[in-house]
């Protein structure tokens, strides 16, 4: 009798092992199932990212080129009216209209120069612009198509993890079924207070969940296996150990 509640101990302690297994190997693809999306919308923010900063050298180049073309058409006025001013000087009746003609040319000249100016400027700035512009358009070009293929090896990826939680729930759920309803109760309360971990294996008189050492008694319970499940006095966890093998035993 005694080494029949014996085997069955071992054997529920089995169960809950193999649940524990189970559990923690849910519970990764769980957390890799919930870090994809996070991902996705990482690479999502990145691209949007270099969109908006592409599209504001696009905006300084279109700014850029509008001014330049804005001063060549001042330019083109300036030219009309100095032409008209020097027709006009032609026919100065005294010299005080013709130093006013000329002031009038003068400054039409000075104006030209100023935009010159500013034009051959707008042209030097222009240039790491356009650089820029051509560089981001080819690199967004290859950053769009990067991120869909991640994203799409995201959607096969979550669909794979999927299938195979689904396939360890269900090896649970058959593993569970096999265990006393007061252990499973025991297991799962003692999971959900111990970060998941609800199982401690005893090596060398310590508990391997919290390293703490173990009563001489409780060890000798633990190696009878009766009484039922034997538990940690420190974290509480359900404890098992794996008693050395001889040489005999190994050699059978």
């Amino acid at each position: 009798m005694i080494q029949s509640n014996n085997v069955q101990m071992m054997q529920d302690l089995a169960i809950i092992r193999k649940l524990q297994d189970l559990d923690i190997r849910i519970a990764e693809l769980e957390a890799e199932i919930a870090i994809l999306p996070k991902h996705i919308a990482e690479i999502e923010r990145t691209l949007e990212s270099h969109k908006r900063r592409l599209e504001m050298d696009q905006s300084a180049l279109s700014g850029n080129q509008k001014e330049r073309r804005r001063l060549e058409d001042e330019i083109k006025v300036h030219e009309q009216k100095m032409s008209k001013l020097k027709d006009q000087m032609m026919s100065a009746k005294t010299n005080e209209q013709y130093r006013a003609f000329q002031h009038e040319i003068d400054f039409c000249q000075n104006e030209i120069r100023k935009y010159e100016d500013r034009i051959l400027d707008l042209m030097s700035e222009s240039e790491p612009l356009e650089q820029n512009v051509k560089k981001a358009e080819a690199s967004l070009r290859d950053e769009a198509v990067q991120v869909e293929s991640e994203k799409e090896a995201a959607r096969e990826r979550t669909a794979s993890i999927q299938k195979q939680a689904a396939e360890l729930k269900q090896a649970r759920s058959i593993a569970a079924s096999g265990l006393r309803q007061d252990y499973m109760g025991v297991y799962e309360r003692l999971r959900r207070r111990s970060n998941g971990i609800a199982v401690a294996e005893a090596v060398e008189g310590r508990c391997s969940g919290c390293h703490i050492s173990l009563r001489p008694q409780l060890l000798q319970e633990l190696r009878t296996g009766l009484e039922g499940l034997k538990h940690c006095d420190n974290c509480k966890r359900i404890l098992y150990e794996n008693p050395p093998v001889s040489f005999q035993e190994q050699t059978v």
